[in-house]
């Protein structure tokens, strides 16, 4: 598993990242793990038909 240092989050980023984690019932760093995983990954996984058809669509497809 890889691991990640974020520098220079200011103290008003920092405390609403703890807030958020006690919401949700995690560690700071689980939830740091979770907006990141939310952020870069689809909600849905596109299928590949219809990934096809968004590679085509410039070409008149």
């Amino acid at each position: 598993m890889s691991a990640l240092v974020v520098r220079k989050l200011s103290p008003e980023t920092h405390r609403a990242l703890r807030v958020r984690a006690k919401q949700h019932a995690r560690s700071t760093e689980a939830e740091v793990r979770a907006i990141l995983d939310e952020s870069v990954r689809p909600a849905t996984r596109m299928k590949l038909g219809s990934a096809l058809a968004v590679l085509a669509k410039p070409f008149g497809g």
